[in-house]
Formats: structure tokens, sequence, C-alpha cells
């Protein structure tokens, strides 16, 4: 080889190790095709602001794979605006580029948020987001603090009772676990995150609000612009729950507000006994009985939401006394709709079950809807269908004659109410639903009336 030739050869294979030393265009050929892993997806800061302004967390970005990944880009996404900062292996910004991770290494991300203590015109929960950008893929881990004194549960288990003096956040979830019980008092607000439940689990919830010092359980988004907004959170999920109780509350602006799934086969009682409750303005269902759990509801207004107010799916057990059932929202499905079977598409396979108890007394079905009571039922060996319907006004097209549609049913009577639109569910002495009813164990109505002999249909006794 000529002597010129030679050094040349070895020049550029010099500049090509060079390169590839620093260069992400050398590297393009070894680098992993693969993404990050992180320890985490979420970021939680617990502490409450009243007394601490500021503090710092930490995770951990990963490279699982055999070659080194690049990073191109990890990006605070509130920007220069985000209560937020971040520092990623000792660099900080809002924008960090170009990072690379060797094969079976590790970065810390150190993120730290900064808060008025005593800002209390904070939303409840601050957020933002941190972004990864690598082989043309973003992934976020979300950042949330908590920007108001209150009490927070951030997936966590809870027994006892809840104090009252500061309000009550759930972000995830809040829980109580198999054998405990948890008891709210009277005058605690509670307020849900985005897609947030409170979950009973084999376990016992007792809400025990009064008249006046109502439990209020609502969406966190405090804006003015939310104050009617439905689907902000999830709601109260019984999965085979013992008996538990719910008084003087108010529940507004969920997807479901109570839902409940299955029954402890030990519980000889009611799955859930409610009283003097309103549930309102939810994205699907006001009470939602599903798979054979029971419902007691007395003086409860379930009205303006998204797809029923009552429903009853695969079974399950309802006996509802003076409430209100009622449609007046978006919806046009029926404001009751009962239901013995369920059909899982995926399985192929309809599954029936027992109705053992089916009672609406001193009920009004009503809403914008012609037809707003609904039943569809399978009839078969060994499945029970008892139903009883007594002093019921019912709206539908349809008027039925099965035996226990008792003749004191008011089919597709007028309830007059005064305010459907703003929720108020009072009415005149010319509304089918005056002195219509029959005289029960529920001596008072919603606001704490005394109920007169007859009493009227629904949850309000008009004197």
């Amino acid at each position: 080889m000529h002597m010129r030739n030679f050094f040349s050869a070895i020049i550029a294979c010099l500049i090509c190790i060079f390169t590839l030393s620093i260069s992400s265009c050398g590297k393009n050929v070894i680098l992993s095709k693969k993404n990050l892993s992180f320890s985490r997806d979420t970021v939680v800061f617990d502490t409450v602001f009243t007394t601490i302004g500021s503090t710092t967390q930490q995770f951990k970005i990963y490279n699982k794979d055999s070659k080194t990944i690049k990073i191109d880009e990890i990006e605070l996404m509130g920007g220069t605006n985000s209560k937020f900062s971040m520092n990623v292996d000792g660099l900080q910004g809002t924008i960090i580029e170009d990072l690379y991770i060797e094969s079976g290494d590790s970065l810390f991300v150190f993120v730290e948020v900064t808060l008025d203590p005593n800002g209390a015109n904070l939303p409840m929960i601050i957020e933002d987001s941190i972004r990864f950008k690598s082989n043309e893929k973003n992934q976020y881990v979300k950042l949330a603090a908590w920007g108001q004194d209150a009490y927070f549960h951030y997936k966590d288990l809870n027994e006892g009772i809840w104090p009252n003096d500061k309000p009550h956040v759930i972000y995830g979830y809040a829980a109580i676990d198999s054998a405990k019980t948890l008891n709210i008092q009277a005058g605690t607000n509670i307020y849900m995150h985005k897609n947030a439940i409170l979950y009973v689990y084999k376990s016992t919830l007792n809400i025990q609000g009064t008249l006046g010092n109502e439990v209020v359980i609502q969406g966190d988004r405090l804006e003015q612009d939310y104050q009617n907004v439905s689907g902000q959170f999830y709601g109260i999920y019984f999965q085979q729950a013992r008996p538990c109780t719910i008084d003087y509350a108010i529940i507004k602006n969920g997807t479901s507000g109570v839902h409940l799934y299955d029954e402890d086969p030990t519980n000889s009682d009611y799955t859930l006994t409610m009283t003097n409750t309103i549930i309102k303005n939810q994205a699907r269902y006001g009470v939602f009985i599903f798979a054979g759990a029971r419902v007691k509801a007395e003086n409860c207004i379930v009205a303006k939401n998204g797809t029923h107010a009552l429903f009853v799916l695969q079974g399950g057990d309802f006996n509802f006394n003076h409430c209100n059932l009622l449609g007046y929202g978006n919806s046009t499905n029926p404001a009751v709709g009962i239901s013995n079977h369920y059909t899982d598409n995926a399985a192929g396979q309809t599954y029936v079950s027992s109705i053992n108890e089916g009672k609406l007394y001193n009920c009004v079905v009503a809403g914008n809807q012609t037809t707003e009571f609904a039943m569809d039922t399978i009839q078969m060996s060994g499945v029970v269908l008892n139903f009883d319907f007594k002093n019921t006004l019912l709206q539908s097209e349809e008027i039925y004659t099965d035996a226990f549609y008792d003749a004191s049913v008011l089919w597709n009577g007028t309830p007059l109410f005064t305010n459907p639109t703003e929720f108020d569910f009072t009415f005149g002495s010319n509304s089918a639903l005056q002195e219509n009813g029959i005289n029960t164990s529920v001596v008072t109505d919603i606001l704490g009336n005394p109920r007169n002999n007859p009493p009227d249909i629904g949850a309000i006794e008009m004197n």
C-alpha cells in the first residue's frame, strides 16, 4: 500500500472512532431500539403544605436492554410556569436533551415542588408530568402534589373514624379492607380526583351525615366551570361488602354514585341501607346493583344522571320507599332499568340470577322521556322474581298488568315538580304525588318534615 494511502486510512479510522465516541450519528448503529423503564409512573408529594412549602422526591430511569439507549428529550410539561422543577443526573432545566443510558444502567431524577404554605387559592391537587422521548416514543411520569391543607388518601387502607376538621382528598383510591370498618362523620367534605374511587371490599362503610350537616362527595375541581360537570371521579364501589349505611349524604358529579357488586355470602342483612341522600349528575348510574347485591333506600333523591337513576343488572335485591328515581338529565335511557340477567359477550355466556326482593313503595319514577321505567327479566327453573310495587308513580308508555303492580300504582301520573332543571322537586297541591302514598315506618321526609296521613309520594312531603 502506498504510504500516503496508509496514513489516510489510519486518519479515517481515528476520525471514525472519535466520531463514534461523541456523535449520535455513529451511535445509531449500536443504539437500542427499546424504551425506558421507570421506578414508578406517578410521583406523589404527600406532605401537607400548611407546614412545609417545598420538598423533593426522586425516581429512577432504567435501561433494561443489552444496548445503550439514547434519550432525545426530557421535558417538564408545565415549563417555566410549573410548580415543579427537575434535576436529571445533575442537569437542571425544563428541557434536557441527548442523554445516554448504558446497558443495565440507570439515572436518578430529582423532582422538587415549591408552593406557598398558605396558598388557600391553590387547587386541592397540583399536577404536572415529565415527558421522556426515546426512539420516537413519548413516555410520561406523572407528578402530583397536595395544594391545600387536607387529609390526602393515595392508594391507602382506611379504618376507624375519619376526622371532619379538614377535607379529605382521594387520589387513586381510598380502600377499606376485608373485615374493617370506616365511619365518616357528619360535615365531612370528600373531594375525589379524576377516576378516584372509595373502595369497600368485604368491609363496612358508614357515612353518618345529619340534616344540615351532610357528608358531601364531589370532584376536586373547585372552579365554577366544574360545579355541574359529571364524570369527575368514579364513585363508591362496594364489593361483597358487609352491611353498610349512608345517611344524609350528597354525592354529585361522579360516574357511578354507588356501585354494588355481589353479596357477602355470610351477610343476612342489606349490603347498603341508604337514607336521606341525594345522588345527582353522575355520568352513568346513580345506584348500580349488580350480581346479587342488596339495597334498601328511604327518603332518597336520585336524579339527572347520564344513564339510569337505578340500574339492576344480573339480579340483586332492592327495597325503595319514599324515593325519587328520576331522569331529567341528558339520557335517553329510562330512569329505572331492572334486569335479572347479563350476557358476557367475550365468554359467550348469559348469567341469570334471582331478585328475591324488588319493592317500590311511595316512589316516583319520572323524567323527560315518555318511558322512564323498564324491566327485562328471564324466568327459568330455580330463579326467583319477587316484585311488589305499591303507591308508586310510574311513567311508561306501556302499562303492565302483572299481579305485582298493585292497583295503587299511578301510571303516568303528573308529578308537576317546581323546577326539575334546577333540582327543585317540590310540588303543589295539584300534583299526582299529593297524599297518594301509603303509611309506612318512614314518618319524616328528607327535609325532616313530618309525613301526613296519607303521606305524599316521593322523598319530599309538602305540608
